[in-house]
């Protein structure tokens, strides 16, 4: 049986390569006080990105036919991945269009389907925000709706995100659902407060000010589109959202950390309404 040796050198660049990591994430989690909040022109570009995917989504929901952005046949070989329960997941940020000034955009999409699920099953679990902490866990530690009426609710939210370091945020979202017919959906969520805790779940517990966040998150929107279709159900989830910058000198070390989080996050946000479905 042949065995792969690791030399002291590889030993040596594996170890440094960790610590610069850990170095840099130390540094990025570090108070930077001009980083505290997104610049306005960041923030104009945000929603200037965001009004595009919007418009391309409205018209997408118009009618049947092309519903959902892959609009492949059931031949496609896009299309049977999805039949063998794999999730397609996509990242749609621009190549020019991610650094923002002092902020970076993140756009990712994610399909996947579940034979046997109907349209009604998935609204019926997106509205159960009582039940997001059990089918969320452990990202959503509570979930609650403010104020709802029809189709239009205000909820809140309190998400832990865990890798090198483990953030916990409060947020509140603007969601819209709609539909096109009993077989066809979509929903709009819009964030309108990421507030960074520190000490969560402890007698010393705050919500940091502006002036003292580390702008891991400041914006986010999602958007489903579903469909029921071949027996089951085909979902898209778009996200966009924003966040600070990495720092100078830093984007080797950082750079793909702060990247994979929010495809990691809309990974998990998929795996875990697919995994509710099945039930």
């Amino acid at each position: 049986m042949r065995q792969h040796r690791i030399s002291n050198s590889q030993t040596f660049s594996g170890v440094f390569s960790l610590w610069c990591l850990s170095v840099g994430l130390v540094l990025l989690a570090g108070p930077r006080h001009a980083m505290a909040e997104p610049t306005p022109a960041a923030v104009a570009a945000y929603n200037s990105y965001v009004a595009v995917v919007e418009t391309r989504l409205a018209q997408q929901h118009r009618s049947q036919k092309g519903f959902l952005t892959s609009g492949s046949p059931p031949t496609s070989k896009d299309e049977l991945r999805l039949h063998r329960g794999e999730s397609i997941v996509e990242r749609l940020t621009p190549p020019t269009g991610a650094d923002l000034p002092g902020a970076m955009l993140h756009h990712w999409r994610g399909t996947a389907y579940v034979a046997g699920a109907h349209a009604a099953d998935f609204e019926r679990l997106m509205r159960d925000f009582d039940g997001y902490p059990r089918s969320f866990s452990p990202q959503v530690v509570e979930a609650k709706v403010l104020r709802g009426q029809g189709d239009h609710l205000e909820a809140t939210m309190r998400v832990r995100q865990r890798h090198v370091v483990t953030v916990v945020m409060d947020t509140a979202y603007d969601i819209v659902f709609g539909r096109l017919d009993a077989r066809h959906g979509y929903s709009i969520s819009r964030s309108t407060r990421i507030a960074e805790i520190e000490g969560a779940g402890t007698s010393d517990e705050r919500a940091l000010n502006s002036s003292q966040e580390h702008g891991f998150l400041w914006r986010q929107n999602t958007y489903w589109s579903y469909e029921e279709r071949d027996g089951g159900l085909t979902m898209q989830i778009e996200s966009v959202s924003l966040t600070r910058s990495i720092p100078t000198g830093l984007g080797w070390a950082v750079g793909p950390f702060v990247e994979s989080v929010p495809r990691e996050s809309l990974e998990f946000t998929l795996r875990s309404v697919c995994n509710a479905l099945r039930k």
